[in-house]
């Protein structure tokens, strides 16, 4: 608690005085750019990979950085009802689907149902990319790699992500008249780099 509560003072006396004209101008409104869905991981900070300031991005973090597929319910939401607000309320231009390496959500995708007992929200939460696994043993096709399993599943991943989006009916109008981008990128914490997905040739390609 005293670590949290210093940063708070720290916060306010530096960063806060620094940019004090722009924490005015976003008092009573925000107009961010970017919808950017990450993982909730705590290795994962989007605006420091991203080299943005407040207000510029308006950011869901869940397990796994998974959209799940639009469908009208009374259900609670929560990142359906972030998408929504991001492109109907905010009129976002970019969402940005963010993976990233060592990722535990995308790991779990290879448990057993028994495996994953003691997490059973979390359990159902990864039902959305069922499909992940199989997709990545037949990429894979019988190579023992550890290391390429990983990064082919968090890949694979995004690229699901990115589908699902296009399930929510005003994300794909948006998207078809090019008033909408959807990226997808594959955050490597240990380097620092990240690499986008280039529907063309169906490869992440590193951003440099």
């Amino acid at each position: 608690m005293e670590k949290l509560f210093k940063g708070i003072v720290e916060f306010q006396q530096e960063d806060f005085e620094r940019h004090r004209d722009l924490f005015r101008q976003l008092g009573r409104r925000q107009k961010p750019h970017t919808l950017f869905i990450g993982c909730s991981d705590s290795r994962v900070v989007p605006n420091l990979i991203t080299k943005t300031h407040p207000g510029e991005l308006f950011v869901v973090r869940n397990i796994a950085n998974i959209v799940p597929p639009y469908r009208v319910t009374e259900e609670y939401v929560s990142t359906t009802s972030a998408v929504e607000y991001a492109v109907l309320a905010l009129g976002v231009d970019t969402i940005v689907v963010c993976g990233h390496s060592n990722c535990g959500g995308c790991a779990s995708l290879h448990a057993s149902s028994e495996e994953l007992n003691h997490l059973p929200h979390v359990r159902k939460w990864l039902e959305v990319s069922r499909e992940v696994p199989g997709r990545v043993a037949r990429r894979l096709a019988g190579v023992d790699s550890p290391e390429a399993r990983e990064w082919l599943t968090e890949q694979i991943n995004v690229t699901v992500q990115m589908r699902n989006l296009l399930t929510y009916p005003y994300v794909a109008e948006k998207f078809e008249r090019d008033e909408l981008r959807i990226l997808g990128w594959h955050y490597i914490i240990e380097t620092g780099e990240i690499y986008n997905y280039n529907p063309q040739t169906l490869r992440f390609e590193l951003i440099a």
